[in-house]
């Protein structure tokens, strides 16, 4: 298989609960799917046509078995998920209230497989020639993954595609200063550079959409998009910017948006298309999932877009 699609980064278990409106400790059952923003924004590429791929680790358990399964039943390469011998594949437990942002209950310790990537378990190759390399801020939280992401990055020489989820989850980092520099460190290297405004904030020291923008056109990026949530969505270039409405929905599960966001995004930059087109085809990929259940399971196929681009 010839991959399109490469990205570097996070994967666990998700356990959803299926009870609706009530707290982890209320709930009593729950449902088991494949998480992780690198792993998803992967599935959510193949379910548009991608031939995808994971850089990632496991623990050497039935659950890293079962990552490896799920990748292959959603069309994803699992040939670079290695296994770190000593630790446990990740689980996220999601409570489902509030459903737009369900808060995660993360179980990675004393640290998680994805952070122990070395240089061993990178395909070079594959880094330097893919068409869409996806990097993630988590990916440079911790050693020894974050030197490994800092030398992919360095290895790629920024060829397009070369995408920086920012990705910040504030759990993972000791303080935001930190998270700032690590982040901040990769606009240089990478051509597009997306995230929400609170991750922009982390990244360039504002959450104003327009000048966060241009702070990172200034690094070198060439696209930079912003998630403004019930704002829509703000993509900007060298040529210009646009603003995308929002597509309305009423949110089941607001977790897989942003994944849904990032493989469509994916699919759009390898189809050649301009920013606006892009944006909205995102959004409205994000729009179907936030309206689901899951995350990977949840990936919409590029018929069911094009029917809510229709609407």
């Amino acid at each position: 298989m010839t991959v399109e699609v490469l990205t570097v980064g996070r994967v666990g278990v998700d356990l959803y609960p299926e009870q609706s409106g009530v707290g982890l400790a209320e709930v009593s059952t729950f449902a088991k799917s494949l998480g992780g923003t690198a792993t998803n924004v992967a599935v959510a590429a193949a379910r548009l046509g991608r031939s995808a791929a994971v850089v990632t680790k496991v623990g050497p358990d039935p659950f890293g078995d079962y990552v490896r399964q799920a990748l292959r039943s959603f069309g994803v390469s699992p040939d670079h998920v290695a296994t770190a011998p000593d630790l446990q594949t990740p689980v996220v437990f999601c409570a489902l209230d509030p459903p737009e942002d369900p808060p995660l209950l993360f179980y990675r310790l004393p640290i998680a497989p994805d952070l122990t990537l070395t240089p061993d378990d990178v395909p070079w190759d594959l880094v330097e020639r893919v068409p869409l390399l996806w990097v993630t801020g988590t990916g440079v939280s911790a050693e020894p993954a974050r030197s490994t992401q800092r030398e992919l990055l360095q290895r790629r020489g920024r060829r397009s595609h070369t995408v920086l989820d920012l990705d910040y989850r504030p759990m993972f980092w000791p303080d935001i200063d930190t998270a700032r520099s690590e982040i901040g460190w990769m606009l240089p290297h990478v051509t597009v550079a997306v995230g929400n405004r609170t991750e922009v904030e982390v990244a360039t020291g504002t959450a104003d959409p327009d000048e966060a923008a241009k702070r990172m056109l200034d690094h070198g990026v060439r696209l930079a998009i912003i998630k403004l949530g019930g704002d829509g969505v703000r993509l900007a270039t060298a040529d210009g910017s646009w603003t995308v409405p929002p597509r309305p929905v009423d949110v089941v599960c607001g977790l897989g948006a942003g994944d849904a966001f990032g493989g469509a995004l994916a699919h759009g930059l390898l189809s050649g298309w301009e920013p606006e087109k892009i944006g909205r085809y995102a959004n409205a990929a994000g729009a179907l999932v936030a309206a689901r259940l899951a995350c990977a399971d949840a990936m919409p196929t590029s018929a069911e877009i094009e029917e809510m681009l229709c609407d």
